[in-house]
C-alpha cells in the first residue's frame, strides 16, 4: 500500500540486539515505524558489521518507500555512522539522527520492541538452528506483533489496525474542536470549525 502525507514514514527508529544461539552471540536489527509502532524492516546476522543495519534499512525503505526529509533516528553504534550506511541516508534524503551520548531514552521505542521480542519469543522457544530462528523471528513480526499484538500508545490497537484506521480517516482541512454536553444524553456533540 503506498503511502501518503507526512503522518506515514515521520520517522523510522532503529535497535539491535545481541541473541545467544547455540552459544554463539547472534546480532539482530530492527527498524520500527515510529508512528505506528510497526516492525518495518529486520535482519539477523553473525556480525554487527555495516551490512547488517544496512539489510534491515533497505527492508524497511522497500517496505514504506518513504518521502525525501524522514528522521532515521538511531543509538550511537558505529555502524550508523558508517560511509556505506550514511550514503544510504543520503541516497533516499534521510534525515539523521542519533540518541545523546549515554541516553537510552531517546530510542525507547524500538528497545521496547527488542525487549517484547526477547521476552515472548526468544525466551520463549528453543531453535533447531538458525534458519529455524529466522523463520519464527519472521512469523513474530509478521503474524503477531505487527497484527495482533496490543499497544497501548496505539489505543491498545495492533499496529496495522491502527494504521489502517487512521488511512481510512479523511483528512481535514482545518482544526476542530468538540464539546460535549455532560447534562444531555443525546449522543451528539457540537463541533465548530476554526
Amino acid at each position: 500500500m503506498k503511502r501518503r502525507g507526512f503522518l506515514f514514514n515521520a520517522a523510522l527508529a532503529s535497535g539491535g540486539a545481541a541473541l545467544t544461539f547455540e552459544g554463539f552471540v547472534r546480532r539482530f536489527e530492527a527498524f520500527a515505524d515510529a508512528v505506528f509502532c510497526k516492525v518495518v524492516g529486520w535482519a539477523l546476522e553473525r556480525t554487527i558489521a555495516t551490512r547488517l543495519p544496512k539489510a534491515a534499512l533497505e527492508q524497511a525503505i522497500a517496505e514504506r518507500q518513504p518521502p525525501p526529509g524522514l528522521v532515521h533516528h538511531s543509538d550511537r553504534g558505529v555502524q550508523y555512522a558508517s560511509d556505506e550506511y550514511v550514503k544510504v541516508l543520503e541516497q533516499h534524503q534521510m534525515i539523521p539522527s542519533m540518541s545523546r551520548p549515554a541516553n537510552p531514552y531517546d530510542n525507547a521505542s524500538c528497545e521496547s520492541f527488542m525487549k517484547t521480542l526477547k521476552r515472548e519469543e526468544i525466551y520463549a522457544n528453543d531453535y533447531h538452528d538458525l534458519n529455524h530462528l529466522r523463520t519464527n523471528i519472521g512469523a513474530f513480526i509478521e503474524q503477531y506483533y505487527n497484527r495482533c499484538r496490543l499497544h497501548s500508545a496505539l489505543g491498545y490497537k495492533p499496529p496495522e489496525e491502527f494504521e489502517l484506521a487512521i488511512a481510512s480517516t479523511p483528512t481535514s482541512a482545518g482544526a476542530t474542536m468538540s464539546f460535549f454536553r455532560h447534562e444531555e444524553n443525546t449522543g451528539q456533540s457540537d463541533t465548530k470549525e476554526l
